[in-house]
């Protein structure tokens, strides 16, 4: 059996955006029934909430479209998990640029919304929810499962799957 295509997506925190995005996109993977070939996780740039849950706003708009995001724990990115991983995938521009202090030669590191059908080459942000109300996590929820969708696609392509 080959060894799954890894994807890890990084935000800040890694308890609103970047845990949403591992859980909608392994929910896709399931659902293709491709987890034996693709696998998933995800990290934030800074340590402040290593070891919590996601945000409840997170989890409760996830929940509200059926994700259970309830055994999330957030982590911090290291950079040798490079080698552990096929393609690792931005939340913003500035998880972008502090990747990209520590990209080694050949690493793959893209932003989601690249894969957003809606804005697609435009090098958009997933807008942070934390400071505002229930409604950002759902229009987070809404580009997410747009690009997350669009990114599974492209990881088929590469995998003739």
């Amino acid at each position: 059996m080959p060894t799954p295509f890894r994807v890890c997506f990084v935000c800040t925190g890694n308890i609103c955006r970047s845990p949403t995005a591992e859980i909608v996109f392994r929910a896709l993977v399931d659902d293709a029934g491709l987890s034996d070939r693709i696998g998933c996780d995800s990290a934030g740039t800074g340590d402040w909430h290593v070891g919590q849950q996601a945000d409840r706003r997170s989890l409760a708009a996830m929940t509200s479209r059926g994700y259970d995001g309830s055994a999330h724990r957030a982590r911090q990115w290291r950079a040798h998990w490079w080698d552990d991983h096929d393609l690792v995938i931005a939340l913003d521009r500035s998880h972008m640029s502090h990747l990209s202090l520590v990209l080694p030669e050949g690493a793959e590191l893209l932003l989601l919304r690249d894969f957003d059908p809606m804005t697609a080459g435009q090098h958009l942000d997933v807008p942070d929810p934390y400071y505002g109300g229930a409604r950002g996590f759902d229009d987070v929820l809404d580009i997410i499962e747009r690009s997350c969708a669009g990114l599974l696609a492209d990881i088929r392509r590469r995998l003739g799957v």
